[in-house]
């Protein structure tokens, strides 16, 4: 039995995670749509629930994670089509793209990475149970939608009253949808589109709307009920409420997911990060920019629930962090030490998740390492270290990788050789020399650290 509370969306509330399945978890997330390159808010999903599946499997549980793709809509068709290539051919560059970024900043791969093109059939199913259940109808504009008046616990995840979307609604023109709340389960297809979406159906050629998608991979991984499912903020509503009415209403009132879990927005300048307002950062130019575990870091910086506000400046501190924790490891070199999780980074894991507690424990730690006496004293102290980076992803390069920032070992010793010739330099009293050589390094990024093992120098770029 865990002792790890999480705060349920759906309660409002921190609640003891207890699994339906004693020992078991199974869990679901909304991945990416993939048409173009992932962003940071892409990147902060990823993060922070590869954190969430690591903590539950360092608990003890078995856990089953799966996070879907998104590979057919209408944006994926309209980029395709604007690049004169195929719908597989843009969605397979740009989950290639994911998986390169995912694994850049330490995100392990989901158990199951379902797309949506390989579970047509399921949703066709889903839909035609939501049919046969009064809930689904097909309009006359050959879309099949979903009736959201006849779900009475619409808006339950979300706190939206039908009253307060009522005074929301706005008239869509040329829709054949009964009520404007209406969600949309089944495209029929345009004639317009490329014959590589359209599927057959008993309504016609078309394909699935956005929401089904999920309803139809999480019950045929995981079943009818499950344990979390997880997403950004941004999708409690429609999307995750939309989910929530189709699956229960198909399959019998059951309640889907047991516990809801949201991460907050990314900020950048103030303002909440969006494609709309032009502050989009993607990841794909960012790990060729700075190091990615400080990315890693700087993603798990703030508490997972709430918005973080992104920055160079947060990038470049924690990469100042992460300096000194390698340091300390590397300082540490020669003391044998296998990874341990220590009580404090449990605790704070265990309340919600709380990666900044679990930062901060990391820095005490690693302080307490640098003065530590006894080879013993080291030895512990640097198990904890190891063992709490590990289970956020991070401190498990070597410091010698970490320092190099991947760089190739022939420029690691051109750099070294300026060093020693620097130190040469001052013992000869050539100070003119020795100040021309450290900023030669600085100009390319390089720093100098006096240490009492001696001058070290570390990257702040790649």
């Amino acid at each position: 039995m865990t002792a790890i509370k999480i705060y349920n969306t759906l309660a409002r509330d921190k609640q003891a995670f207890v699994p339906m399945q004693a020992g078991k978890v199974r869990m679901y997330v909304c991945g990416m749509t993939v048409y173009d390159y992932c962003h940071l808010g892409h990147a902060r999903v990823m993060v922070v629930f590869d954190m969430v599946q690591r903590w539950l499997r360092a608990s003890g549980l078995d856990v089953t994670y799966v996070r879907n793709i998104t590979d057919i809509d209408d944006k994926i068709i309209r980029r395709a089509v604007e690049n004169g290539e195929s719908i597989s051919q843009l969605t397979q560059r740009f989950i290639a793209a994911m998986d390169e970024d995912a694994a850049a900043l330490g995100v392990q791969k989901p158990d199951h990475e379902p797309r949506a093109t390989q579970y047509v059939p399921q949703m066709l199913g889903l839909i035609e149970k939501l049919e046969n259940n009064g809930l689904a109808y097909k309009a006359s504009d050959g879309d099949v939608n979903y009736s959201v008046r006849d779900f009475p616990n619409y808006g339950r995840l979300s706190g939206k009253s039908l009253d307060d979307l009522r005074a929301g609604e706005r008239v869509e023109l040329n829709t054949g949808k009964r009520d404007p709340l209406d969600f949309v389960l089944w495209k029929s297809a345009k004639e317009s589109e490329p014959d590589e979406v359209k599927w057959d159906s008993k309504w016609g050629k078309g394909r699935p709307g956005w929401h089904i998608e999920c309803s139809a991979m999480s019950c045929d991984l995981l079943g009818e009920q499950f344990d979390i499912h997880g997403g950004g903020e941004d999708l409690q509503f429609p999307h995750h409420e939309n989910e929530i009415a189709q699956s229960e209403c198909a399959h019998g009132g059951k309640p889907f997911a047991r516990f809801w879990l949201h991460n907050g927005m990314l900020n950048f300048g103030g303002a909440k990060m969006a494609k709309s307002v032009g502050n989009i950062q993607r990841v794909h130019d960012l790990v060729r920019q700075h190091p990615p575990e400080a990315l890693r870091y700087a993603l798990l910086s703030a508490h997972y629930r709430q918005p973080l506000e992104w920055s160079d400046g947060l990038i470049e501190q924690c990469v100042r962090t992460l300096d000194r924790l390698y340091g300390t490891l590397r300082d540490l070199a020669d003391v044998d030490a296998g990874p341990a999780t220590p009580a404090s980074i449990e605790a704070a894991l265990d309340d919600d998740l709380n990666t900044p507690a679990a930062l901060a424990e990391i820095a005490r730690i690693a302080g307490e390492a640098r003065k530590a006496a006894s080879t013993e004293d080291k030895a512990a102290l640097k198990a904890q270290l190891l063992g709490a980076g590990k289970v956020l992803g991070l401190l498990q390069q070597a410091p010698a990788d970490w320092f190099a920032r991947g760089a190739s070992g022939d420029d690691d010793a051109r750099i070294q050789a300026l060093v020693d010739e620097r130190g040469e330099a001052k013992k000869s009293r050539d100070f003119a020399r020795a100040d021309a050589i450290r900023q030669q390094l600085a100009d390319e990024g390089i720093l100098l650290e006096d240490t009492p093992q001696g001058v070290r120098w570390v990257r702040r770029r790649v």
